[in-house]
């Protein structure tokens, strides 16, 4: 029997393809058995070429997260790549770093993993096998106080560097139970949160307080983004969606994404603001935006391989590193791939 959802989740997040597809059944049914997992994810080459859903700075070192527990990470601007110590194999989704030192990733299962190195070895901090949901985002205001989300309204919240986590899902309005895809801060504001069916949640006291922000879209959200100009945040999502606030979410304007051949339609699953203050959202069919306006508008470009990708960040020679369906990519600042 599957657990009640009110539409498929269409979560990059989850799967290379799912910006366009359902996840697995398996994943999402009462009957889902826990397999046994091994201690620690393997350490192999193919890591690299493995799906990545994650990336994030620590310090001058850049972290990146995916399949099997795989998490690597590169002293070099994504020249070569180690693999980290983990205590799992599970699917891991996204991962937070406060400072150079001092790391959250969290994946399947509510698991959330935590390092005191800069991303060289990993604890497990918390797990939840009979929630059977997966976290989805992270995000942490300093050492010690930080939050997480995921499926069916997970919202987790820790005072203590996740030493301890309370579930506090019943702040928010969502007794429907939609999926939370993303956290972040916004400048001047505060901490923003979307997800499925176009849910927006909001607090003006950095997560003491939610009230519900009225969504310009009814479709899913998959990330949220905030801008180097105060209360300003962009969120996105299925096809192309694109939507920009300058009043912390209290009016929104959609941004029409238009290509060479028409109306831009791909699903957008991550985002990264850039030291230049530029924007960069990634996702389904090789897309990388970019935008030098604080998202008023954007350039695009689709890159050859067509792979989906899941995550973005830059380089301080102002490369790009991308993650996603087949790994890690290293690309020109224009998204295009380089010569390796």
């Amino acid at each position: 029997m599957f657990l009640p959802v009110q539409q498929p989740l269409k979560l990059l997040k989850q799967s290379t393809l799912a910006l366009a597809l359902s996840l697995s059944a398996s994943w999402l049914t009462h009957g889902y058995a826990h397999e046994p997992q091994p201690p620690h994810a393997a350490q192999t080459l193919r890591a690299t070429q493995s799906l990545m859903l994650d990336i994030a700075h620590a310090g001058q070192r850049i972290i990146a997260v995916g399949d099997r527990g795989y998490i690597l990470y590169s002293d070099d601007e994504g020249k070569t790549w180690q693999q980290a110590k983990v205590p799992t194999q599970q699917l891991l989704t996204a991962v937070y770093f406060v400072d150079a030192k001092h790391g959250w990733a969290v994946g399947h299962d509510a698991l959330i993993l935590h390092s005191n190195d800069g991303g060289l070895n990993w604890t497990q901090q918390y797990q939840d096998l009979a929630l059977e949901a997966p976290l989805l985002d992270i995000w942490f205001a300093d050492e010690y106080k930080g939050f997480a989300v995921g499926a069916y309204g997970t919202l987790l919240h820790t005072q203590d560097g996740g030493q301890h986590w309370d579930s506090i899902g019943d702040a928010l309005e969502n007794e429907n139970g939609y999926h939370l895809n993303a956290i972040t801060a916004v400048k001047g504001a505060g901490v923003f949160i979307v997800g499925e069916m176009g849910v927006m949640y909001r607090s003006l006291d950095m997560g003491e307080n939610w009230e519900t922000v009225t969504s310009p879209y009814q479709g899913s959200l998959f990330g949220v983004q905030a801008t180097a100009q105060e209360n300003t945040l962009l969120v996105y999502g299925l096809r192309g969606h694109v939507f920009r606030s300058t009043d912390f979410g209290d009016s929104w304007q959609r941004i029409n994404l238009r290509t060479a051949n028409g109306v831009f339609e791909f699903g957008l699953a991550d985002s990264s603001l850039l030291v230049d203050g530029s924007v960069l959202i990634v996702g389904h069919g090789g897309s990388v935006l970019r935008s030098t306006d604080a998202g008023q508008s954007f350039s695009i470009v689709n890159r050859a391989d067509r792979l989906s990708l899941a995550g973005v960040t830059a380089t301080q020679n102002g490369n790009l590193i991308l993650i996603g369906q087949h790994g890690i990519h290293l690309a020109s600042p224009s998204g295009v791939a380089l010569e390796k």
